[in-house]
């Protein structure tokens, strides 16, 4: 007597395929069996794929009867089968390789907001150089703004690193919906700022004029520090003029920074010895002549959200095209 063939476990891929082709079965007679060529399953009462058995006779009476599967029908259903299986382990393949990606992808993205964070809390303990230099809105200062920045990354990076390798649609949907949101706040301010140039420029130049009054005084030791290192690297002084000074001392006289050579002092000499150059144009200046770099820099930060928008949904759509399919 024959000893029975020692039980293989099937490979979940193949099992995945082989349910998905069950889902597709029609009756045949009753009693009847017959295997499908290069499947791992038989073809029994209730089991015959609606692909693999169409043909129908009729007999007496005008009954209908089913008719047994042909050999030409058994092996067009184990090609659809092999495609099936081929197509599934395909799919298989696709996702985990998409995994990976994203989630390296979001791991870099996390650490470059633990990074953003760290400065932000560094500036923040320190009383950075650029604290703020805005009288209306003092919090928005460099280190709030890589604070909040920083923090928002890593949470993005977090939800999408999880969503990744847990391949959870929620997750996945939550940092997709996230990073759009993020992504078109961008676009709108950069539209928004092109499009009221003039009257950004105005309000501005007003607002850091209303700053000059904060400078050296307590509790303003960013501002201050923002203020001296601007007109000595930029060699400027004041926003629209070194006048504007006068009318923060109430007398002629302007920083130390606003001196050609510095020294205790020097801005109480004559304005022979200050720089004339007003600070928010030689400001405006450096920045169209770097406008390149702040272009690429701008345009790499949106290739990197759209290449996350662009991991994520794929992810998600393979997710459901596996639960759709290997359910």
């Amino acid at each position: 007597m024959a000893s029975p063939e020692p039980h293989t476990p099937e490979h979940p891929e193949r099992l995945c395929c082989k349910t998905f082709l069950q889902q597709l079965l029609i009756p045949v007679s009753s009693g009847s069996t017959a295997r499908v060529p290069g499947s791992p399953f038989k073809a029994e009462s209730g089991s015959i794929s609606a692909r693999l058995l169409r043909a129908k006779s009729f007999g007496a009476g005008g009954e209908t009867q089913p008719e047994a599967p042909s050999a030409a029908s058994l092996s067009r259903g184990a090609v659809s089968y092999r495609q099936e299986l081929k197509r599934c382990s395909m799919a298989h393949n696709c996702l985990q390789c998409i995994k990976y990606l994203m989630f390296v992808f979001n791991l870099l993205f996390w650490l470059g907001g633990c990074g953003i964070l760290g400065v932000g809390i560094w500036l923040a303990v320190t009383q950075g150089n650029f604290a703020t230099l805005s009288s209306s809105f003092p919090s928005l200062s460099a280190a709030n703004l890589l604070i909040v920045t920083g923090t928002f990354v890593m949470i993005i990076g977090f939800v999408g690193c999880i969503g990744a390798i847990k391949e959870n649609k929620c997750l996945l949907l939550s940092f997709f919906i996230m990073l759009l949101i993020i992504f078109l706040l961008e676009l709108t301010v950069v539209i928004l700022f092109f499009v009221y140039t003039d009257k950004i420029d105005k309000y501005a130049q007003r607002d850091l004029k209303k700053g000059l009054h904060l400078y050296g005084t307590n509790g303003n030791i960013g501002l201050t520090n923002a203020w001296s290192i601007i007109q000595t690297d930029f060699r400027c002084c004041g926003v629209s003029n070194y006048t504007d000074w006068f009318e923060v001392y109430n007398t002629t006289r302007v920083p130390d920074s606003c001196c050609l050579e510095f020294s205790e002092n020097c801005g109480l000499h004559s304005p022979g010895t200050w720089w004339k150059a007003p600070c928010y144009e030689t400001v405006k200046i450096w920045l169209q002549e770097n406008l390149l770099a702040v272009g690429i820099f701008g345009l790499c930060t949106a290739m990197v959200q759209i290449l996350g928008l662009t991991f994520a949904m794929t992810m998600y759509c393979q997710v459901v095209k596996a639960d759709t399919y290997c359910a």
